[in-house]
């Protein structure tokens, strides 16, 4: 077989059966997600194939309140998720970020907006507003709140890195590559404003996030700027 043939080509890109889980990692950039009879949560826009009897259907702008309904009104992150259910397989992707499986075992996970792509319907999910100009101005606005038991799919551009947050050693990161954090977990805010810092970028290098006491925080080699749609 030619090492450039079509054939060869299908070979080393096909879908691979062997793997049926429910979230499955088909590509370190595709999520593959086996549905029997049950619905699952995805990023609105991130489905890009299917197979099987799937329904799509956006989620109600009400179905949280009318809290929720204001902050999506007002928020140009990716919170907006859509239900797929019945019986099939849905593959689903984000501008090729790469995806890591997370299964919470009644825990509780803080992730930014923008970096949610599937979670199981079972699981509790919130959006909550940074209350902070910081938050605005460093593109953190919105924050969701993912607890409960059952599978979350999260994207990170490149590989992550976590960092530990030990008693009496905050750990402070850009909003802008903030992926993650765990549940018990309620940042601050440091700002570092100045005529310099105001002229130009004024990213992270103006504002921080602050993570106080034990537990853990995700970040990602990619300062990801939020425009307003």
């Amino acid at each position: 077989m030619k090492k450039y043939s079509i054939q060869s080509f299908i070979q080393e890109t096909v879908q691979n059966d062997n793997k049926n889980d429910f979230f499955e990692l088909e590509k370190d950039y595709i999520l593959e997600l086996n549905i029997q009879n049950q619905t699952v949560m995805i990023k609105k826009g991130a489905m890009i194939a299917y197979d099987g009897h799937i329904k799509f259907e956006r989620e109600g702008l009400l179905s949280k309140g009318v809290a929720n309904l204001l902050k999506k009104a007002v928020s140009s992150e990716g919170t907006t998720m859509m239900k797929a259910q019945g019986t099939g397989r849905v593959y689903v992707a984000d501008l090729a970020k790469k995806i890591r499986i997370l299964y919470l075992e009644n825990e509780a996970i803080h992730v930014n907006g923008n970096d949610i792509l599937a979670h199981e319907e079972s699981l509790r999910s919130d959006i909550k507003m940074m209350k902070s100009v910081a938050g605005i101005m460093g593109g953190g606005l919105f924050q969701a709140s993912i607890s409960g038991t059952g599978h979350v799919a999260i994207t990170t551009h490149g590989d992550p890195l976590t960092l530990l947050v030990k008693p009496g050693q905050p750990v402070f990161t850009d909003p802008n590559a903030t992926v993650a954090w765990s549940g018990n977990l309620k940042p601050e805010f440091k700002t570092d404003i100045s005529l310099k810092t105001l002229i130009g970028r004024g990213s992270g290098e103006s504002f921080q996030m602050k993570f106080e006491g034990e537990g853990w925080v995700i970040v990602q080699p990619y300062e990801e700027l939020y425009g307003v749609e």
